[in-house]
């Protein structure tokens, strides 16, 4: 990591169905944020569009792009321009019939310094994603920037200890999750604030057992379901950062779009793993059962 401080942008918004209208909001507010200081600027999940694994509709396929292509160019560019390290978040067309859940990650001079295809895919009500994501094939592999090396992860990753022991074993100095998760409108308020409790404490997990920053941008507000079959997702926000021992730095509102600018220190990961080694005591000689699905 090049500077210990590093300024780190959120960019938490309610997208609406015309794509046009959310990547020029959303090139406002990353041109706001780097004019404000911030040099690592992340962007929720898919947000070029409504979340639009609510139904199954081969038609929408259509929205997927080529990676380059015309919306990595427009985020390559405004890098540059701006002289960031931009996260994104695009619907993959690899090739006719094979899609991916892409974050692209673009350094300060606009080169595309890495990619990561989402590895865990979703399939529950509302969110039909294996229906247009193919598992991504890239592995865990950190992104090296100018900033240093990132581990980006997507949404449902995020539950998976695994992944982010593998982004750290492999040399990720903070992790990335772009999110798109939110409540199911028949479940209890309790049930609900449980959800959203579980995704925040998991994450924090992530950051504590392995001693890194960690930072997970999510939509906000009601996507209605087109199907008619279900009351949409209202997406619960809650964008955080927390340091190195699961400590919040900042957190968004769950029911507002929110820019949040916020200062971490990277060096603190180097003190956290001297007071709790956990890398150190791992017993790698004893975990091969990990590698069962199930071992009953």
């Amino acid at each position: 990591m090049v500077n210990h401080q590093l300024q780190v942008g959120l960019i938490q918004q309610q997208n609406t169905a015309d794509s046009i209208d959310n990547r020029q909001r959303l090139t406002q507010k990353i041109t706001q944020l780097a004019h404000q200081g911030c040099q690592l600027i992340v962007l929720q999940e898919l947000h070029e569009t409504l979340y639009f694994c609510q139904t199954e509709q081969v038609d929408l396929f259509d929205l997927a792009e080529p990676i380059p292509g015309p919306a990595s160019n427009h985020y390559s560019q405004l890098a540059k321009q701006l002289g960031i390290v931009l996260v994104t978040s695009l619907f993959e067309k690899r090739s006719a019939g094979l899609y991916h859940n892409t974050a692209v990650i673009f350094d300060t001079d606009g080169h595309m310094a890495g990619t990561y295809r989402k590895m865990h895919i979703p399939d529950d009500p509302a969110y039909y994603e294996k229906f247009y994501f193919t598992p991504g094939d890239l592995g865990f592999q950190p992104i090296e920037t100018s900033l240093g090396k990132l581990g980006v992860l997507v949404c449902w990753d995020q539950w998976y200890p695994e992944a982010a022991r593998l982004m750290t074993l492999a040399g990720a100095e903070i992790l990335i999750y772009p999110t798109a998760i939110g409540f199911e409108s028949s479940d209890t308020p309790d049930e609900q604030e449980r959800q959203r409790e579980a995704w925040m404490t998991v994450q924090r997990g992530h950051a504590i057992a392995n001693g890194l920053p960690l930072i997970a941008v999510n939509r906000v507000g009601l996507e209605p379901d087109p199907s008619g079959q279900t009351k949409g997702i209202n997406f619960w926000g809650s964008s955080f950062v927390c340091g190195p021992q699961g400590e919040v730095l900042a957190k968004a509102p769950t029911d507002s779009e929110a820019e949040m600018m916020v200062q971490i220190d990277m060096y603190r990961s180097e003190q956290v793993r001297r007071w709790w080694p956990f890398l150190r005591d791992r017993r790698i000689d004893a975990y091969d059962e990990i590698l069962k699905r199930f071992r009953k």
